[in-house]
């Protein structure tokens, strides 16, 4: 007999939504949207409804795997497990613990993932990994700015008069916010989009402004420089509440209106229009994740913010540099659930040059590393360099559901489970103030097994078994410790799966800022105790004719890599219907200068690597700008990463992956 069940989506994205799930003989056979989740309201994304698909795909790893002769063979866990604990021990005490590598990204963002760094720091701490693919240069941009990063609530949007749209398509990434979005319209707000593509989203603005890609910053720079010249600033905030302002102005004067017009490629009245939107206040702007994947990312954020904040759009309702939402995930005990204080050695890399230390480092060497929650070899950038560095070491395991690029490197394949076959409590750092419950809903399939499972089996044969006593539900209420105060118990959680968490809705209302200053700092303070000079500066992209002409004359394209529409990352490219082929989306000059139409296979090259596709003309871009989505795996003619570079962020804890030149040409494959 069929039930329906309330649970909770794990994908890592914005909207984080509530479920209705159809469970029968112990088999999740649909998934539907919660009606009464007070953000999702009944709707959800076609990569939700595939998680049944994922769950129950005939694809899925079902048994251990031990690569034997290059070839691999299901093995028991017993003897899985034994053989890796007895690796992990022996470089212990040859080595040290820091010659293992924990490969951790963010593909699911349950809580009890975090319970791998329980494991490794138990262990004896190893080599992990910091900054991020995704956001960590607008993370660290915001906290230096603010003190932290935080977001409005989402129904805020409904007091905006203008609503600004920078570099985010929120029609694939946001679609509950999308919706808000022609609410919002419909009650009078004006919208505007900036953004190098021509997206779905640009489709509903009242105004689509086109930029050349990672140029966002000088944008923002030009709208400053014309409101101050027209006297439209918040003097108000700028000398009661900010620290730094001098030194911005100075940063303005040093460049006129025609140049940040000639070097974005936006016209300077766009600009000066933009100056009045504004200073026409309440403005909201919404930030998307690819400003920021730039060599000046942090920087780009930073500019933003200072637009915000010159204009007085600060900590009022309808305003906001609203880019992240980290006081969401701050309510939560992770430093006790992650047990940081057992470690006793640690070394870090940086995500985006994993490859290139683990090919490096001495001192010790990386004898092992052990993936969670990723799967880097399609994901992290300068793909050949990965693949190098991942297959050169003594033992790889990799903890999966799906062969993955990545698993068909390992020594090991431990089979995981889904959501939907453990409890965890899921939420988003990105938009809204909801935490969601899933329960267990079924069995797993074979012999698959939960991460949880796993570390403790682990840690009972390397003898730190009682690091790990306690049972699923011991963790989760560990986990809302912080949280009792406000009445939140497990309990209660579990009886309304979906749970408000106390959060402030408008950010910064009191002008208080957790900076050095206590202020916002357009020079930042947290900046300069980091050993950079804190200042903002009119950096542009590391591949651009502005900074590399020769580069630029040999590979004149930009690429950008956006998150898939049917995929979360790479996680859904084998269970998709039909043939996955590789996308290259163009802008109608480069179709025009090279004679292409859609459907022509061209070959995308830059001196990394080089991917085959097919060419799909794009309504409207910036001119001489490409697209391929990220995620695609090899044996579908990715990765897109064999293009990308591995270089980091201004701030150093971001990836650099939109900050890319590439060629292109008719390929007669």
């Amino acid at each position: 007999m069929a039930t329906v069940k309330k649970a909770a989506c794990p994908l890592n994205c914005w909207d984080s939504c509530g479920f209705l799930v159809t469970v029968e003989n112990d088999k999740v056979v649909k998934v539907d949207g919660d009606p009464t989740h007070p953000i999702t309201q009944g709707k959800i994304c076609g990569r939700g409804r595939m998680l049944e698909t994922r769950a129950n795909s005939p694809e899925r790893l079902l048994h251990p795997l031990k690569k034997e002769n290059g070839r691999f063979v299901q093995i028991s866990w017993e003897k899985a497990l034994d053989e890796i604990a007895a690796k992990l021990q022996e470089i212990k005490e040859k080595y040290g613990t820091t010659a293992v590598m924990h490969s951790h990204d963010y593909a699911n963002n349950g809580i009890l993932k975090n319970l791998d760094q329980r494991f490794f720091n138990c262990y004896g701490g190893v080599t992990e990994l910091y900054g991020s693919l995704c956001w960590g240069s607008g993370i660290e941009a915001q906290k230096w700015d603010f003190g932290n990063a935080w977001s409005h609530e989402p129904n805020d949007i409904y007091n905006s008069k203008n609503i600004v749209i920078w570099g985010r398509n929120v029609s694939r990434t946001n679609m509950h916010f999308y919706e808000k979005l022609l609410e919002a319209k419909k009650q009078g707000a004006k919208l505007y989009v900036i953004d190098p593509i021509y997206n779905a989203t640009a489709k509903i603005a009242d105004e689509y402004i086109s930029i050349k890609p990672g140029m966002d910053g000088l944008l923002a720079a030009g709208i400053m420089k014309e409101m101050l010249r027209l006297g439209l600033e918040d003097r108000r905030f700028i000398e009661q509440y900010s620290y730094g302002f001098p030194d911005l102005l100075s940063l303005l004067n040093k460049t006129s209106l025609e140049e940040i017009s000639k070097m974005t490629e936006v016209p300077s009245e766009i600009m000066t229009k933009l100056a009045y939107l504004y200073a026409d206040k309440p403005t909201a702007t919404y930030m998307g994740l690819g400003l920021q994947r730039y060599k000046n990312g942090g920087n780009t954020i930073r500019l933003i913010d200072a637009l915000v904040a010159v204009s007085g759009n600060i900590g009022v309702a309808g305003g906001g540099a609203n880019y992240a939402n980290l006081q969401v995930g701050q309510n939560f005990a992770f430093d006790e659930l992650t047990a940081v204080n057992k470690r006793t050695a640690h070394r870090q890399f940086s995500i985006m040059k994993q490859a290139e230390c683990v090919l490096e480092v001495v001192d010790p060497a990386i004898k092992m590393i052990i993936v969670t929650c990723g799967n880097p070899v399609t994901q992290v950038p300068d793909s050949a360099v990965v693949e190098k560095a991942f297959s050169s070491v003594e033992t790889l395991v990799v903890i999966e559901q799906y062969m993955t690029d990545t698993a068909k490197l390992a020594d090991y394949v431990l089979p995981t489970t889904t959501a939907f076959e453990e409890d965890d409590f899921y939420y988003s750092s990105m938009y809204h103030h909801y935490v969601n419950y899933g329960p267990k809903l079924a069995e797993a399939p074979g012999e698959a097994k939960s991460d949880l499972w796993i570390w403790k089996q682990l840690a009972k044969r390397l003898g730190f078994e009682q690091d790990f006593n306690f049972s699923r539900e011991d963790w989760l209420k560990m986990t809302l410790k912080p949280l009792e105060k406000h009445g939140i118990t497990l309990e209660i959680f579990k009886a309304h799966t979906t749970m408000e968490l106390p959060v402030h809705k408008i950010p910064w209302q009191d002008y208080q800022f957790p900076t050095p200053s206590g202020k916002y700092e357009f020079t930042s303070l947290i900046g300069q105790s980091k050993g950079k000079s804190g200042l903002l500066t009119l950096a542009v992209p590391d591949e651009s004719k502005w900074s590399n002409s020769k580069r630029a004359e040999k590979y004149p394209y930009s690429l950008l890599t956006i998150h898939p529409l049917r995929s979360n990352h790479s996680q859904n490219y084998p269970i998709l219907k039909g043939k996955v082929k590789l996308k290259v989306e163009i802008a109608p000059n480069i179709a025009e200068q090279l004679g292409l139409n859609d459907g022509d296979a061209v070959r995308v090259w830059n001196d990394r690597g080089e991917v085959k596709g097919q060419v799909s003309i794009l309504l409207k871009a910036h001119p001489n700008t490409i697209n391929i989505d990220e995620g695609i795996w090899k044996r579908y003619g990715g990765s897109v990463n064999n293009l990308t570079s591995s270089q980091e962020s201004d701030n150093g804890l971001g990836s650099t992956l939109y900050d890319c030149l590439v060629n292109l040409e008719k390929s007669n494959d």
